[in-house]
């Protein structure tokens, strides 16, 4: 595979204080600078299992770097413990890369040397094995391939997630890559459903701007879509403080 940049990729919902009225008003829960897509919370050891598939989107090469991960995780939301795996999709001096990877902060990610291209069907798992020892699984089902590693872990499992992600770089966020629509699908908690709303979902605002926008989920409440934004200046909402949209 092509040499990619190895990053601390994940780390905690950076949320938004200032915008979580303007999110509510949408019928969304939070807001953050790094993060989009559904997260759910429960007591300490609710979450022991997670899983879904994505399908890895396209990026536009941008003249500057940018950056985006589709990923499901255990914690990181409201806490700052993280486990998670998923696909890294980026421009960097104009060249586009795709890869996977895996990562529980506070460690950065490892890559797998796997490969994976845009329109990929993706599906990911992460399982508590025993007291402190987790299983992540990755499947590249349309490259059929599959990735697996036991891991030790110890956080404490009281946040799900299935995020499109802006990653750190350099101790920063970085600038979220214009990526087409990602498609979650077939996401399970604990073995089931896990019944999302849109009291679940965030919006990622950066710079006062909506940059990636979750989609209400379907009936199942285990499907959703996270769409980058673009036209300048239009409302996200019809409210007297909305959230514009970035080009």
């Amino acid at each position: 595979m092509s040499t990619v940049y190895k990053l601390k990729r994940g780390r905690p919902c950076l949320t938004d204080k200032t915008n979580k009225g303007r999110a509510q008003s949408t019928g969304f829960g939070w807001t953050s600078s790094n993060w989009s897509g559904y997260a759910i919370t429960g007591k300490k050891g609710a979450f022991r299992g997670i899983s879904g598939e994505w399908v890895v989107p396209y990026v536009k090469p941008t003249s500057k770097a940018s950056y985006s991960s589709a990923w499901i995780g255990i914690d990181g939301f409201k806490n700052s413990n993280l486990i998670q795996t998923g696909t890294a999709h980026e421009s960097i001096n104009g060249v586009v890369r795709y890869y996977p990877w895996w990562e529980i902060l506070p460690a950065m990610e490892t890559v797998i040397p796997l490969p994976v291209s845009p329109g990929d069907r993706m599906r990911a798992t992460i399982a508590k094995i025993s007291r402190g020892k987790w299983r992540i699984t990755l499947r590249n089902l349309s490259k059929n391939w599959i990735f697996r590693t036991i891991q030790h872990y110890t956080g404490p499992q009281s946040s799900a997630e299935w995020i499109m992600e802006a990653p750190q770089v350099g101790g920063t966020i970085g600038a979220l890559a214009r990526v087409t629509p990602t498609r979650f699908s077939r996401c399970t908690i604990n073995g089931k459903s896990p019944k999302l709303t849109p009291a679940d979902g965030g919006i990622m605002v950066q710079n006062k701007t909506a940059v990636a926008v979750p989609s209400s989920p379907n009936s199942a409440g285990d499907t959703f879509v996270v769409k980058r934004v673009y036209h300048k200046g239009s409302p996200l909402v019809n409210t007297r403080n909305p959230i514009l949209i970035r080009s």
